[in-house]
């Protein structure tokens, strides 16, 4: 069994692309974060402040809730978290993530997709968000991006 993961969320499937590009290149085992609640086209709104993720991203401390858990989350070292950025950050559902587990001693490589923000202060938020681990700089990727980019990068924590 592999000692690294990929866990990861999704809004359009971008993200799910690279996830599993990223997974297949470094034989990694894959989770994908699904939200208690799916969200919608009109929650992903970005342009509409009483959207649900616009309403979410505006409240540091909303921890939406997740269906899945990564059973025996001991047994990695290494676990690459993907998401869209969303508001030049991780969207908040990361959050809750990052605070279900124990990441003590794990290596935390933050991956994202854009077409154009940059990561913000994502690093440093999910320092934040996990007492003892080495969150490390991570990699924001366009949509198509190639197989070897993604080993390449993600060889740096093998």
């Amino acid at each position: 069994m592999s000692n690294v993961l990929v866990a990861y969320f999704s809004a359009s499937g971008v993200t799910a692309k690279v996830a599993k590009t990223l997974s297949n290149e470094i034989g990694a085992t894959l989770f994908e974060i699904v939200p208690e609640v799916h969200y919608t086209n009109a929650d992903l709104n970005w342009q509409d402040s009483k959207s649900r993720s616009s309403i979410e991203m505006n409240d540091r401390n909303c921890r939406p809730a997740i269906r899945t858990v990564v059973e025996n989350m001991n047994q990695y070292d290494v676990v690459f978290v993907g998401f869209p950025i969303w508001w030049y950050r991780e969207p908040s559902i990361i959050d809750t993530f990052m605070e279900s587990y124990d990441f003590s001693g794990k290596t935390v490589v933050p991956f994202a997709t854009s077409g154009g923000s940059g990561m913000g202060d994502t690093v440093k938020n999910m320092n934040a968000l996990s007492d003892n681990a080495n969150v490390v700089e991570g990699k924001r990727f366009f949509a198509n991006v190639s197989a070897n980019e993604i080993a390449v990068w993600a060889s740096k924590w093998l």
